[in-house]
């Protein structure tokens, strides 16, 4: 059995974000109970219930951790079920989490060669050392069997730009699909689940990977593309920031999965901006009237 929880569901920043004011940051900080806070998106994977692989380490995997029992170390001392951490992109928001895991732990940490570069090239992560922390260079389209947790992970390209410390003037902007940002297709050869949390555009490549997925956790980052400009929250568009808009548009996510067989579609990476994590909201009516759900920390799925 595939089990998968939820150890955070926001984007970069959270919800509340630290520095936001707005409306419904401080209803998650008066404790609004249809504005519940969420930390970075995260998502841990097993296939034996022992072995745990986290997916994508964020800032806040330290309090995730000890939010979440399953991560408990469980033998001697100090130990961890955490076996592993595979990485889907460079960004601040999926890799400073590995520095809380510099404690001198083994565990093996897979991600793309575009995305170890960018690692290797910042000595701050030789606080992993790398005799107890191996870095594993995953290929798009090949599968890496992860024993003993009796399941594997593929990766896969998904359209997506380069982390914003590392954009070239030249072309900020650019969407690209060499590695920088991929999806993960993990299965135990009975179900199949795919953790995405961040795509700038649907493909033919994409909807064929997804259709007849048992559950797909999907970048839910902002509603509308303009929503951070209209909102007077930021400069930049969805687009700019590589992420699609979830609005039933032509090129929203809505839209763009209404046609696939999926079993359980699930929003994650979720931006403070986004009116979805308010639970009393029309847009969060709207996503759960398509088929969708909200994620949320310590969401658990079983497959």
């Amino acid at each position: 059995m595939l089990e998968i929880v939820v150890l955070g569901a926001g984007a970069g920043g959270g919800f509340p974000q630290w520095n936001s004011n707005a409306p419904a940051c401080r209803r998650a900080r008066a404790g609004d109970p249809a504005a519940p806070s969420r930390t970075q998106a995260s998502i841990a994977v097993s296939g034996d219930g022992q072995h745990w692989y986290v997916l994508n380490a964020s800032p806040d995997l330290r309090t995730q951790i000890n939010q979440t029992p399953d991560m408990f170390p469980r033998e001697g001392l100090r130990s961890t079920p955490i076996s592993g951490v595979v990485l889907t992109s460079g960004e601040i928001d999926a890799i400073t989490g590995l520095l809380t895991l510099r404690e001198r732990q083994h565990f093996n940490l897979y991600a793309t060669q575009p995305v170890l570069d960018q690692i290797n090239a910042n000595p701050i992560f030789n606080a992993l050392d790398r005799t107890l922390v191996p870095r594993h260079a995953m290929q798009p389209e090949h599968p890496i069997s992860l024993i003993p947790a009796e399941f594997s992970i593929m990766p896969f390209i998904v359209p997506g730009k380069v982390p914003l410390y590392a954009e070239k003037a030249e072309n900020p902007a650019e969407i690209m699909s060499n590695g920088e940002n991929i999806g993960l297709e993990i299965t135990d050869g009975r179900a199949r689940a795919l953790f995405i949390p961040g795509c700038a555009m649907m493909t033919d490549a994409l909807r064929n990977r997804i259709n007849g997925a048992d559950v797909v956790f999907f970048d839910g980052t902002l509603w509308t593309d303009d929503e951070m400009i209209r909102t007077g929250l930021g400069s930049k568009t969805g687009h700019r920031m590589g992420h699609m808009s979830i609005a039933d548009e032509p090129d929203g996510t809505i839209a763009a999965f209404r046609p696939l067989h999926v079993k359980r579609k699930i929003l994650i990476h979720i931006n403070n901006s986004n009116p979805i994590l308010l639970a009393d909201s029309p847009e969060r009516h709207a996503v759960e009237q398509a088929g969708w759900d909200v994620a949320f920390d310590g969401m658990k799925v079983s497959l």
